[in-house]
């Protein structure tokens, strides 16, 4: 199934008259380059510039100061633009440099491999709440077209990204969220077999992305309403803060108009963008001892400690992260440095925070599958529900524990809003097209 997403081109604004622009340094360290002739053109840097009135002031601010529209992006109140290194912006503008954004997987052994429906406690694929009438975007590296997601699998193709996953962690991230097993007798099937996965790839064949090339996937997917959660397994550092950063801004947009998004904590060291958004589900790598006993579970070595930045409780909680068997993409970077003997063919171990933010992306699609949730009372449910062992004690590591996805189908919602409606206000599961309120910014 393929639905193609023409992003809006950028407009030409004919501007009556002279708009004064502000004397301002632009955000991100943007100064006139040292050394350079003082009537030689200035370079074009890429960035994001966003306004607090919407995308085409955003727009306008640009090309009057000499720069390239190149997206509109509706969703954060802004444009994607080549703007002159020496120009200068209004201090009403907020100017975010693209900067690299990675998959967040690890290499680190992890011992023996585990299937993810083991470690949450969840019985064979057909016998239990499967995420049926849910849809999930991947956003990644691109999702393979394999026979565990045959029939529930769509591809969003974006302007300048092609088909397919030449380096395999999408699509190894949509297998532990929706992978039906059919390739292996259900022995590797994902959490949530019977969800939706809308492929949105924003990386390419070498794994690397970029803040603008995700802002346009994140773009494509606010323009369908039928999303319920966003799997964002990628992370990157923000000269931001979240208040400001494109990329949580883009984020928060979602889950405001009714979306759960799910991001990882990060693999090592201090939790990065967007994992440190208070409004987001961060979620850090877990651990488990090959048994099913979770008094000896244990938050990974590699799995990002909080609190993050400006003194945010992160992570929200741990989820399996450790030698997770998923599917594979043939031909795939990741398919071949596959190394373990102890995988079936068709199938890959990963480990990471990219796959326990997987897991619980496929646990949030059941919960939704099984009732009308907004996002907060997702994220309210599988942090209420978390259990806790000695070594999950720690709150900067562990947040409120390990997920308990039995727990969470098992608990009351908590309160909250109703089935969405036309008249429903943002936070609701189900956006309706027209009628999804947006924060002010995406005017």
């Amino acid at each position: 199934m393929t639905e193609t997403a023409a992003l809006p081109p950028a407009r030409r604004f004919v501007l009556a008259g002279t708009l004064a622009v502000a004397l301002s340094v632009l955000t991100g360290g943007l100064s006139p380059t040292a050394g350079a002739q003082p009537n030689a053109p200035s370079p074009l840097i890429r960035v994001v510039v966003t306004s607090a009135t919407g995308w085409s002031d955003a727009a306008a601010a640009v090309i009057a100061a000499g720069g390239n529209v190149l997206d509109q992006l509706p969703l954060v109140g802004g444009v994607s633009a080549d703007l002159p290194r020496d120009a200068v912006l209004a201090p009403s503008y907020v100017v975010a440099p693209d900067r690299p954004m990675t998959p967040v997987a690890t290499d680190a052994p992890a011992g023996a491999v585990s299937t993810v429906r083991d470690t949450l406690g969840q019985g064979p694929a057909g016998s239990e709440p499967d995420g049926s009438g849910v849809t999930v975007a991947v956003v990644d590296t691109g999702v393979a077209d394999v026979p565990d997601l045959a029939g529930r699998l769509s591809h969003l193709d974006l302007p300048g990204e092609s088909r397919g996953d030449g380096y395999g962690h999408g699509t190894l991230v949509a297998g532990l969220i929706a992978g039906d097993g059919s390739l292996s007798g259900g022995a590797y099937a994902g959490v949530a077999p019977g969800a939706q996965v809308l492929d949105v790839r924003v990386a390419g064949d070498d794994g690397s992305s970029s803040l603008i090339r995700v802002l346009r996937g994140l773009q494509a997917v606010a323009d369908r309403p039928d999303v319920d959660v966003v799997n964002l397994s990628l992370t990157s550092g923000s000269p931001l803060p979240y208040q400001l950063d494109p990329l949580t801004r883009a984020l928060e947009s979602l889950w405001q108009q009714g979306v759960v998004v799910v991001v990882p904590a990060g693999n090592g060291g201090a939790i990065g963008s967007p994992g440190l958004d208070p409004m987001l589900l961060t979620v850090g790598g877990l651990v488990e001892a090959g048994t099913a006993d979770r008094t000896d579970d244990a938050v990974a070595t590699w799995s990002s400690r909080g609190p993050a930045a400006q003194g945010v409780a992160k992570p929200d909680l741990v989820a399996p992260g450790a030698s997770l068997i998923g599917t594979a993409a043939p031909g795939s970077v990741a398919a071949a440095a596959q190394w373990r003997t102890d995988v079936p063919p068709g199938y890959a171990a990963g480990s990471g925070t990219s796959f326990a933010t997987a897991v619980t992306s496929g646990a949030a699609a059941v919960l939704l599958g099984e009732r009308d949730l907004a996002p907060d009372q997702v994220k309210q449910l599988v942090t209420g529900t978390a259990y806790r062992s000695a070594a999950l004690a720690d709150r900067n590591a562990a947040g409120s524990g390990g997920l308990d996805l039995g727990a969470a189908l098992a608990a009351p919602a908590p309160a909250g809003t109703g089935p969405a409606t036309a008249d429903s206000p943002p936070g609701q599961r189900k956006r309706l097209a027209a009628g999804a309120a947006r924060p002010e910014w995406a005017a």
